[in-house]
């Protein structure tokens, strides 16, 4: 399934590849920093930044987009998203920004065009909720956090 989504790039944003698919499986576009060539941001161990990606986007109502860290750059250098998934709803017309954060030990820099996040494109359904003085029964009922155990017993 496809759907088509305005996308407008923004002036810092020239030059810079638009959100794109790695693979013919690939579920997330890969996003782009649009920092300034030459200044790169750099995030020293702890520290967070809002990254920008140089576009803005106009989903349609039946459509979110989730913001989440690529895998590659969690696992080598210890650097996620923030706000995981990111949610950018259908009526946001700004900027698209990444909030990174650096679980590292190590500075880490951001370069224009580095690829730092990844956009997944998912369906959206609104809920109606309606009051009750009662809920159905379940097996499980009201176990919180845990309830269901972690073992096979």
């Amino acid at each position: 399934m496809s759907i088509e989504i305005a996308i407008k790039r923004l002036d810092h944003g020239a030059g810079l590849p638009l959100p794109a698919y790695q693979s013919e499986g690939a579920a997330g576009l890969d996003l782009c920093a649009a920092v300034p060539a030459g200044e790169p941001v750099v995030l020293k161990p702890g520290e967070r930044g809002l990254i920008p990606t140089g576009f803005a986007l106009a989903l349609p109502p039946t459509a979110e987009a989730q913001i989440r860290p690529r895998s590659g750059l969690a696992l080598k250098n210890g650097v996620t998203v923030l706000n995981t998934p990111g949610t950018i709803d259908s009526d946001y017309r700004g900027e698209i920004g990444i909030i990174l954060i650096n679980h590292g030990d190590e500075p880490f820099s951001v370069r224009r065009g580095d690829r730092i996040a990844q956009m997944v494109i998912a369906p959206v359904s609104q809920a109606r909720f309606f009051e009750t003085e009662d809920l159905d029964r379940t097996e499980r009922g009201a176990g919180g956090f845990g309830s269901s155990g972690i073992g096979q017993n």
